[in-house]
Order: structure tokens, then C-alpha cells, then sequence
């Protein structure tokens, strides 16, 4: 019998491993950023760009530090290596073959006067010096040599031979330049490969004839006869069309780096060696369709290589390969808007340059966006990230959970109400049934007492004394305005962020918290506006100067005069009122505050007074001409005022909302 499998538990202490990246984890990165923009689209690309560490403190890599891995890459392989060496092993090679040539002339020369015979070293002295002079005489660059050797006489038997597998050789290399541009699964070509790979340029031309006339190629069928040539497997002809293209792109590329006289050189030997004119035409006429059809491509890119390790023409090749492979994964993930832009890497392909751990990061980048949508935080409108209404809650309860982490729980004991009576809010405490009491019946605690009288079994027996009610707090109700400065000032001094994260936070507790509470925002700058709650996460500030309260206290007015209960207006500035709407409905501004702009904002706020709407106001960075306006305005309306910084501006205002409200339980009891 085997054993079942064993499992040990222990408590989670922070140091274990082994939790899955969720999309909790990521809107937590990306909240005070989203706060502080107001732009969904924004803060998922700056979270992609620098990345973030994930619940198990692993780093996930951002697109800048990855690309910063592929330009160290692509610096080191320029800094190490030598694109004057392609051609150098076989120009060694045809060297060693003239120096075999020169010592059979040598022998030939010995072997004459150790004849005897006078005339024979004679005729045999003309033809060696005549064959020495045609050596001394040899064309310096490869194709030159290479030509004056096709048209010499060689007395070697083996030297002819070498040369002849040499020429072969070179021949195979400047074939394999041309076919690697149109398959990447053929080495060491035959005949029979040669024409293969011309029925394969004859088929591909008479697709792409057949999409110019309007007609769909039967890319089935085309992939079933050549498939074995695209390692890379494109699933239609598009995809094959851009393998190609970044195929020849990257020959081309090499060419590009070549120097003039290498270019030339090389292109004298294919002319010279390459006899196959009809696979060079196709090639060529295949390039410029590709050209047209992918101009993104890089056909003039170029690399400077400093290095002093020489290429032969095979590692050049495949070097050029990883060097296109950099610069298109640059280029795409420079050009990332959004995780969803990230799927069309290859990862794969990214591991090999970059590594594991830089692959495994991409990855989870690209699956941030799917991750959010499934979780039902963002959805796509309109080729757009938008935020849902579970999102807005989400960021809400983000910034409350900040703010109250940030209190002690002495602080927050200060503000517990102990005492109860009845209504409608639970405490989720229970005390013994009296009568007169509503019969709010807790059944958990009911029947546990009356099977601890009883001793347990079945019926269940209740008696009177066995009744648990709920306690319930007094029902009170709270209609409060929130108030927030978007001048210019507010990022300026960097409180913007500090101010907007009170408003998600406050509007989060009051819409969890106290449902029958009213919560209104309206934004102040050299004008006011409602903001509706669903809106709040994408408000940033306004790039204009003023500061408007006369307008904000007459908007947040309007919109407490059909509430009840304890009605309020929390204010958040950093700056003295500046603006105010003149009888006629312009715009004032003049900084300094002038006396028609105070006075006409402290006559709004006796208008507030005169409503019972009591004022409280945060200050941040509260100057001279501020504390003495909120000096004048808190005599008037009786309201208090709190001179904070933005790192305490949560606590005050989250505490004080509680404060007041167990307050407003205390006197409606």
C-alpha cells in the first residue's frame, strides 16, 4: 500500500517563497502613478518601462533596463570583432597555395640543373621565371587573385587541386549569401538544392502576382512543398513575407558595414564565380517587392565594428542574424504603448539574448494587461484601457489601506465609540435579549447558548433566557463635499498626489463604510467643477493659474442643499484665494489676493454658515496670506482648520471625518 502524500504548514513569517504575481499586486504598483496622471494607458507604460519587484521580492525587469541589456550586447559583439576578416581565412588559404605553386617551380627549377642537360635548364628557366613573375605580379585583393589564378598554369598537380576546392568553397559561401536571405534550412547546397530553391522563388512570385490581382495564393499548399525551409513555421504568407524581409534586411546589413572596397570585392567575386543568373535575378527582384512591402525594416541600418577578432564569412552571418534579432526586439519593445504589445515577442528567441531571467520578465509583463482584464479592474474601449467600476473601487481601497496603515492603533483608539443604542447600523456585538428590545435575533449565539443549557441533541430547545440580539450603533447621516485645490500650485509644491489619494481614500471609506452618507467632490482651480466619483481616478490638475474657493463653496452649497444630516465642506489647498466670479459671470485672478476677491469669498462662506454647512480646512504649506484668510474664515463659519504636510494630510482628514461623525453619534443619542 503507498503512503498518501504528506504536507507540513507553518505560519507565513515574509521569507517564503512561492506566490504567484496577481493583479492585486500590480494596480498596487501602478495606483499612486495613475492618481497622480489621471492616465490608465500612462501608468501601465511607465510600469512597464522601469518594472517593479513582485510578492516574492523577485525583481521583474522594465523595457529600460532590458534594453539597456541589448545595447550592452550589441556594444560588445561591435567592440570584439573584425567584419575586414570575412574573406581572410580564404585569402590565406590562396596565399598558401601560391607558396606551394612557388616551391614546385623551385623543384622543377633543381630537378633541371641537376639534369645535366643545358638546353632543358634552359627552357625550364624561362617557364619558372616567366610563372614566378605571373605569382609576383597577383592582383592583391581577393577577387583579383582569385581571377589571375582561374587564368594561370599551375605546375603543382596539388596545388591546382586546392585551388580548384578553394574556388568551390567560395563558390558555396557567396551561394549560401544569396540562399540565406530566402531559407534558412540549407547548408551545404547541392544541384538538386539549387533547384529546389528556384521552384521555391518561382511559387512565391506567382503568389505574390496572384495578391496583386486580387486573388488569394494557396499558402497550404505552398508551405507543404517548402515548409522545410522556414525553420520558423509562418502561419500565412505575411509572416513568411517578414521572415524573409528580415533575412535580407540583415544581409544587407552586412553589406552596409562592409567598406566600399569590400563591397566591390565582393561583388566582383559573385559576378565572377556565380554563374546562376536567373537565381540572382529572382533575388533581387524579391528584394525590392520586400523593400516596398516592409520599409520599417532597416535596410540602411549599419554596424561599426572596432574589434580585432576577424569574421569569416559564416560567423559573419550568423552575427549579422543576432545583430537583427537586437535591434527588431529594441525596436518593439521601445515602441511597447501598452503589456499588450509586448505578446508579438518571441520569447524563445529573447531568452537566447538576453537570458532566463530577462525572458521570464517579459513574459509576465506581457501578461499584465490580460491579467488586470480577467480580474475585471480595466477593460479595452475603443482600442483604449479604461478603468471599470471594480477598478475605481479598487484604487480607492489602495489609497484607504495606505492612509490607515499609517496610523497607530493608539491613535486611531482615541476615536472609538463605546457606547450603543438602536438603529440600523451594525457593531457585530451581541448582548442578552431584554423586552421592548427590536427582535434583531443573532442565531449563531442563540443557539449556542441553548445547547450549552442543554448539553447538546437534537430538537434544539429554545427558552427566552437563550435570545442574543445584535447590538447596532444610532443611525445618523453625514452629507459632506469635498473640496480639492487642482491649481497649479498643488503639483508644483508636490502635494497634488497627496490630495487626490485623500479624496480616493475618503470617497472609498464613506461608499464601504457608511453607504447613506453623501460624498460630493468638486475641483477648484481658477474655476470650480463637480467631479463625479466614477471620474476621480483620471483627474490631474489644470495648467492655469487662480484659486477659486468663492466658486468651489458655491457649487459644494448647491450640491448639500437637498441633503440631510450633518452636512459639511472639507477644503484641501495650498494656496489663497486668488479668483472669484464677478456679479457679470467673468473670471477674476490677481495675485496677490485683492480685497474684492476676499471679500467675495468670505460672503460665500457666511452663505454656507447661514446654511449650517460647517467648514474644515486642510492646509499644506499654508503662507502667511493663507493663515490669515483661513483665520478670517473659520471666526465666520465656526469650522476648524489643520496646518499639514502632505505626508500627514491623510491622517488628519480620515480621522477628523470619523472623529466628527462618532461625534454627531454622541449628540443624536
Amino acid at each position: 500500500m503507498t503512503a498518501g502524500p504528506h504536507f507540513r504548514y507553518s505560519r507565513w513569517d515574509g521569507t517564503q517563497v512561492g506566490f504567484e504575481l496577481d493583479a492585486g499586486d500590480v494596480f498596487s504598483e501602478i495606483t499612486d502613478d495613475l492618481l497622480y496622471h489621471g492616465d490608465l494607458e500612462a501608468a501601465l507604460r511607465r510600469l512597464l518601462q522601469q518594472g517593479f519587484r513582485d510578492r516574492n521580492g523577485e525583481q521583474i525587469e522594465g523595457l529600460r533596463e532590458l534594453m539597456e541589456q541589448l545595447r550592452d550586447q550589441r556594444r560588445e559583439l561591435l567592440e570584439n570583432h573584425d567584419l575586414g576578416g570575412v574573406y581572410d581565412d580564404i585569402a590565406g588559404e590562396l596565399r598558401e597555395v601560391v607558396d606551394q605553386e612557388r616551391a614546385a617551380l623551385d623543384d622543377l627549377a633543381r630537378e633541371a640543373e641537376e639534369s645535366g642537360d643545358p638546353r632543358r635548364k634552359e627552357l625550364t628557366d624561362e617557364v619558372v621565371a616567366e610563372r614566378q613573375m605571373r605569382l609576383d605580379l597577383l592582383s592583391p585583393d581577393l577577387a583579383g587573385m582569385v581571377k589571375d589564378l582561374q587564368e594561370y598554369d599551375f605546375t603543382s598537380e596539388g596545388a591546382r587541386e586546392r585551388f580548384e576546392e578553394l574556388l568551390d568553397k567560395l563558390r558555396q559561401q557567396l551561394m549560401q549569401r544569396q540562399v540565406n536571405q530566402m531559407a534558412g534550412a540549407m547548408e551545404n547546397m547541392s544541384p538538386a538544392d539549387i533547384a529546389r530553391m528556384k521552384d521555391m522563388m518561382a511559387e512565391l512570385n506567382r503568389m505574390l502576382d496572384q495578391r496583386a490581382n486580387g486573388e488569394e495564393p494557396d499558402f497550404a499548399q505552398f508551405m507543404e512543398n517548402f515548409g522545410d525551409l522556414f525553420p520558423e513555421n509562418p502561419q500565412s504568407l505575411d509572416e513568411l513575407l517578414e521572415v524573409m524581409a528580415q533575412r535580407m534586411a540583415a544581409m544587407q546589413a552586412m553589406l552596409n558595414s562592409m567598406t566600399p572596397e569590400q563591397r566591390a570585392q565582393l561583388q566582383a567575386l559573385s559576378d565572377q564565380l556565380l554563374e546562376d543568373l536567373d537565381l540572382r535575378w529572382q533575388v533581387d527582384q524579391l528584394g525590392e517587392h520586400l523593400r516596398s512591402l516592409f520599409p520599417q525594416m532597416g535596410w540602411e541600418r549599419s554596424y561599426d565594428f572596432s574589434g580585432q577578432d576577424p569574421l569569416d564569412f559564416a560567423d559573419a552571418a550568423g552575427l549579422f542574424d543576432q545583430l537583427g534579432d537586437i535591434d527588431q526586439l529594441e525596436n518593439l519593445l521601445r515602441g511597447a504603448a501598452n503589456p499588450g504589445a509586448l505578446a508579438e515577442v518571441d520569447i524563445d528567441r529573447a531568452r537566447e539574448l538576453l537570458g532566463d531571467d530577462a525572458a521570464r520578465s517579459l513574459d509576465r509583463l506581457a501578461d499584465l494587461a490580460k491579467m488586470l482584464e480577467e480580474a475585471g479592474l480595466i477593460e479595452q474601449k475603443e482600442g483604449r484601457f479604461e478603468l471599470t467600476p471594480a477598478g475605481i473601487r479598487r484604487i480607492g481601497q489602495n489609497a484607504l489601506g495606505e492612509l490607515f496603515k499609517q496610523l497607530t492603533r493608539d491613535r486611531l483608539g482615541k476615536h472609538e465609540l463605546a457606547e450603543t443604542g438602536i438603529g440600523h447600523e451594525r457593531s457585530y456585538e451581541t448582548r442578552p435579549y431584554e423586552f421592548g428590545d427590536p427582535f434583531n435575533l443573532n442565531i449563531e449565539r442563540t443557539l449556542r447558548n441553548a445547547i450549552t443549557r442543554t448539553g447538546g441533541g437534537a430538537p434544539v430547545h429554545l427558552l427566552p433566557e437563550d435570545f442574543e440580539v445584535e447590538r447596532t450603533e444610532q443611525s445618523v447621516r453625514t452629507a459632506t463635499v469635498l473640496m480639492v485645490d487642482l491649481s497649479l500650485s498643488m503639483p508644483m509644491r508636490d502635494n497634488f498626489l497627496a490630495a487626490k489619494k485623500v479624496a480616493m481614500a475618503l470617497h472609498s471609506l464613506i461608499s464601504s463604510q457608511f453607504p447613506r452618507d453623501y460624498l460630493g467632490i468638486v475641483g477648484f482651480s481658477e474655476v470650480a467643477r463637480e467631479i463625479k466619483p466614477e471620474d476621480l481616478p483620471e483627474v490631474s490638475w489644470d495648467f492655469v493659474y487662480g484659486t477659486n474657493m468663492q466658486h468651489g463653496f458655491v457649487l459644494a452649497r448647491k450640491m448639500l442643499a437637498h441633503e440631510t444630516g450633518t452636512r459639511q465642506i472639507i477644503m484641501i489647498t495650498d494656496g489663497e484665494p486668488t479668483a472669484h466670479i464677478t456679479s457679470s459671470g467673468d473670471v477674476f485672478f490677481n495675485y496677490p489676493p485683492v480685497p474684492e476677491t476676499i471679500d467675495a469669498t468670505l460672503t460665500e462662506v457666511a452663505r454656507c454658515t447661514k446654511a449650517g454647512i460647517r467648514i474644515n480646512t486642510f492646509m499644506l504649506d499654508a503662507s502667511g496670506y493663507l493663515q490669515h484668510f483661513i483665520e478670517q474664515l473659520t471666526k465666520l463659519n465656526k469650522g476648524r482648520a489643520f496646518f499639514t504636510t502632505p505626508d500627514t494630510l491623510g491622517d488628519f482628514v480620515l480621522v477628523d471625518f470619523l472623529e466628527q461623525r462618532r461625534e454627531t453619534h454622541r449628540r443624536a443619542r
